[in-house]
């Protein structure tokens, strides 16, 4: 199978493209500069240009964008999260439409950001757009792609929680202060974090391409934890002690609008169209998880 991949540099893009080459499939990694190696073909969402070889593949993976959490939320860095996803996704899925012959799935990135704030309840894939920011960008992302669908081609949106990873992500910017019995709680604790591991996270993206689902499916482990379960978890896992506690004022001083759309925000997601397909979760608890990566 051939699989053109964007996104081939970051945690999750990276790993995909390791495991799909590890089973002998041919991968293709878009890239923006000039493609330095014959597996990479190069794209430009800003002009709207992408190799035609590239396209002349089975599955596209669509992984870029912009880290949410990876600089504070200016105005201008607020519009960068939105360019990269939905200008970069709009690109893709036009130059799938064009295409001849077209790949037969595209597996569009995406993000739980979706369902805002849920608080305490549960919710899953038939669940309405949250409100924020995130949420706007999120269903503008996913809109992006309609080209690529209304020309017949399948197209799932994969919306992914906190992927616990030692490599990165958030578990792997905290580790350290874990390790030193500097880790603690956010907040007062109690908000919902719905996570998978990186393992996980490639075998539902590869699932994806496989099996004949479209539309979103959250990918998320089926049992998310609070924040303070999850920093017990992750102490456990280090035997190390976590007696502190960020305050939500701190939070907020430090990250300003993101804190309350990041560490402090409450989302208990579900993931019931991927468990109902008949996908088998390697990591379904958080203490799994966190054994497994550390």
């Amino acid at each position: 199978m051939r699989v053109t991949v964007t996104g081939s540099s970051g945690l999750i893009g990276s790993a995909l493209v390791q495991s799909l080459r590890e089973d002998g499939h041919d991968v293709v990694r878009l890239v923006r500069r000039e493609p330095a190696r014959p597996d990479e073909a190069r794209w430009s969402p800003a002009d709207g240009c992408v190799d035609k070889e590239a396209l002349s593949a089975d599955a596209i993976v669509h992984l870029a964008g912009a880290g949410v959490g990876d600089r504070p939320w200016t105005k201008a860095y607020k519009q960068k999260i939105r360019d990269s996803r939905i200008v970069g996704t709009r690109t893709i899925a036009e130059a799938i439409a064009a295409a001849h012959p077209r790949p037969r799935v595209l597996v569009c990135g995406s993000a739980i950001g979706y369902y805002g704030d849920t608080g305490g309840r549960e919710v899953d894939e038939r669940s309405p757009a949250g409100r924020g920011f995130l949420a706007g960008v999120v269903r503008d992302w996913e809109a992006a792609a309609a080209p690529a669908r209304e020309a017949g081609v399948r197209v799932a949106f994969p919306r992914t929680g906190v992927v616990l990873a030692r490599e990165g992500g958030i578990l792997g910017r905290t580790l350290p202060l874990f390790k030193f019995g500097l880790g603690g709680t956010l907040g007062g604790g109690g908000q919902w974090t719905s996570w998978i591991s990186l393992a996980d996270q490639v075998a539902a993206l590869r699932f994806l391409i496989d099996h004949d689902l479209d539309g979103p499916v959250n990918l998320t482990a089926p049992n998310p934890v609070t924040n303070a379960e999850y920093t017990r978890a992750l102490g456990r896992a280090l035997h190390r002690p976590v007696r502190l506690a960020v305050p939500r004022f701190v939070l907020r001083a430090a990250l300003g609008e993101f804190a309350g759309e990041g560490p402090l925000v409450s989302q208990r997601v579900l993931p019931r169209r991927l468990a109902g397909a008949g996908f088998r979760f390697a990591h379904e608890t958080v203490d799994e998880a966190l054994a497994a990566v550390l």
